[in-house]
């Protein structure tokens, strides 16, 4: 994919997301990806030589080698959303084979899935690609449904099947967050001592945190507080939702603000926003990837477009997309995994 068929799948929206050159918080005041951003960030750190070669698994690996930015596949959702709604569309990915194999002629980074779908192939493809394990879980077989993340097995498992990093789930602002907090951080440590990158899905979750149908979960402002916490416990990439809106923390009226939040540090254009969470990612120290979202059938190639081009152009390191991958078939899986790398291999959509 070339940079006129990224202008055709933004439409309308295209001259707003590549002709924008005004943020709010200049790109001199970040760490941005570059070939030799584990050099420059986590040589400095407390990241042991074998992190820093897990790190370098990672970012060295599939069509994005050696850029600085990060295509990974995750499926989790047969655990999050139940086996039956994430791959009846493709029963296909049932057998965890195929999801890895979706990975690696996908071109990713890495394949980010369950204890169980690694462990059951791992002899065969930890070597091929790296494996991200992902350690905890909300589970919904639960009536009524609670949101509760879970840990479903120990680093030390992860690390014996061949991981690279370990990943998890905190879902801050929920009741539950003080123990998910204290697990995480706690498994963390471990995955560090082994020599284990670690990834943090930093996610908001509150009933109170919607206000006249609009959902604040998804707000600039408490997202990325919910990042600055995340990398408090020292994840080395944070994972979180694209923001749609700003002001959740004024308009719930919980928490702590300074104006400036919202006039010096943010706007309402989308690149500002999602440069906002990038800047409480320690200033992009630690590398910001954005979700994919659910799968929309026809709308998915140009929605994942939009995504990557508002991720790249804040200073972000990439995406984390998988039912619009795996919920279609196998090659066009491929493709949609490929067309998204693209816009982070193409140079004129550059980083404002």
């Amino acid at each position: 994919m070339d940079y006129k068929a990224i202008q055709t799948l933004l439409g309308a929206e295209a001259e707003n997301l590549l002709g924008f050159t005004n943020p709010k918080v200049s790109k001199d005041l970040l760490h941005t990806p570059s070939p030799t951003f584990i050099d420059t960030i986590f040589s400095n750190s407390n990241r042991s030589p074998q992190v820093l070669k897990s790190l370098a698994s990672l970012y060295n690996h599939g069509r994005l080698a050696k850029t600085g930015y990060l295509s990974i596949l995750p499926v989790d959702q047969d655990i999050e959303h139940t086996a039956g709604s994430s791959f009846a569309p493709n029963p296909l990915y049932f057998d965890p084979e195929n999801i890895i194999k979706l990975a690696i002629e996908g071109g990713c980074n890495a394949v980010a899935t369950t204890f169980g779908n690694l462990a059951i192939m791992s002899r065969k493809y930890a070597h091929k690609i790296p494996f991200i394990v992902k350690i905890n879980h909300n589970e919904l077989l639960t009536y009524p449904t609670k949101y509760e993340q879970i840990m479903f097995g120990s680093v030390d498992d992860a690390w014996n099947l061949g991981a690279t990093a370990v990943g998890a789930t905190i879902y801050f602002g929920s009741e539950d967050s003080n123990r998910q907090i204290i697990e995480v951080a706690q498994a963390f440590e471990r995955a560090h001592e082994l020599g284990m990158a670690c990834i943090l899905w930093c996610y908001t979750r509150n009933n109170a945190f919607t206000k006249d149908s609009v959902n604040y979960e998804v707000a600039a402002d408490i997202t990325g507080q919910a990042n600055h916490l995340g990398v408090t416990i020292q994840a080395d990439i944070i994972k979180q939702k694209l923001p749609e809106v700003n002001g959740g923390f004024t308009t719930i009226g919980f928490s702590k603000t300074n104006p400036k939040m919202y006039s010096e540090l943010s706007s309402d254009h989308p690149i500002d926003l999602c440069r906002y969470q990038l800047l409480n990612c320690y200033a992009g120290r630690a590398g910001l990837i954005n979700s994919g979202g659910e799968s929309k059938g026809e709308k998915d190639l140009a929605e994942s477009i939009r995504t990557a081009v508002i991720n790249k152009r804040a200073g972000g390191t990439g995406l984390i997309l998988g039912r619009k991958a795996f919920q279609r078939p196998f090659e066009d899986g491929v493709k949609i995994l490929n067309d998204i790398q693209d816009v982070y291999l193409t140079k004129e959509v550059s980083i404002v």
